[in-house]
């Protein structure tokens, strides 16, 4: 009944929601790497950071779609389905969130970096401090997840 429904949002919500952070950290820090690398292309494998770092959030949200869909089973508890909801939930949302902050640093950076090189590291540790916004959402859901 309705366990099994609120067990399956939060196996797909995790999913559903990393992967949009991840497609927009992707695409914006990508359109601003294909139109550097126009003028710049010697700059292109420094660049890709940004979206290394995108990929790996949707890592995240995989990581908890596979753990909560293992859990899945036939007579689950509200209480249990809710706490994967939940555990879908942080991760997915905090995954959007840090996916939106590595796309607007990463295609800024990528600039930046073209004019000053120095930026590099300082683009390094932001987009770190980005992502690790969705590493905290991903440790809450591993907590939530085993309850």
């Amino acid at each position: 009944g309705h366990a099994s429904f609120f067990a399956v949002m939060g196996a797909l919500s995790p999913m559903i929601f990393s992967t949009l952070g991840a497609a927009y950290g992707t695409g914006k820090s990508g359109a601003g790497i294909a139109a550097l690398s126009v003028m710049r292309p010697e700059l292109i494998k420094k660049s890709i950071i940004p979206v290394v770092m995108a990929g790996i959030i949707a890592i995240y949200g995989l990581v908890v779609a596979v753990l909560i869909t293992n859990s899945l089973n036939d007579g689950i508890s509200l209480y249990r389905s809710f706490l994967q909801l939940g555990a879908g939930l942080s991760v997915g949302l905090s995954g959007l969130a840090a996916g939106f902050a590595i796309g607007i640093v990463g295609d800024a950076s990528v600039w930046g970096t073209a004019q000053q090189p120095r930026l590099f590291v300082g683009m390094i540790l932001i987009l770190i401090f980005a992502e690790v916004l969705g590493l905290y959402g991903l440790m809450v859901a591993l907590i939530l997840s085993t309850k």
